[in-house]
């Protein structure tokens, strides 16, 4: 399911304080740097998922350039990028391929102690 994405609120038309926007733009570019280091690291090697994540990193936070800072919009926005580099930190694992054909597949550190959970036809089910 795809989540929808917030309406933007014109900068102009929000009654912000500049010390608010500054927290704000801060916040923002703090966390569009930390998804685009967890890909970084996630995607090392692969150049064509670094460009291809990178492209979309940034298409997604210009998508949300215009929310008022402070918003409930703009607030929902900074906590998916922060759960967004999480999940490519400890979620996501570059299979690499070995000379005899078949992926090998070396977790790191942050990938310690995480488990995959196998959807059953049950809960699949509840997807359609």
């Amino acid at each position: 399911m795809v989540k929808a994405l917030p309406t933007l609120v014109p900068l102009r038309h929000h009654k912000a304080t500049p010390l608010l926007l500054g927290k704000m733009a801060a916040a923002g570019l703090a966390a569009y740097r930390a998804v685009l280091r967890a890909a970084r690291r996630t995607f090392s090697g692969d150049e064509l998922m670094l460009t291809e994540s990178s492209v979309e990193i940034r298409r997604r936070f210009e998508e949300h350039r215009g929310l008022a800072p402070g918003s409930e919009d703009a607030v929902r926005a900074l906590s998916d990028a922060d759960e967004a580099a999480h999940f490519i930190t400890n979620m996501i694992v570059q299979a690499k391929r070995a000379p005899s054909g078949s992926f090998v597949v070396k977790p790191e550190k942050a990938h310690a102690g995480q488990t995959l959970e196998i959807p059953s036809e049950e809960t699949l089910s509840t997807f359609k």
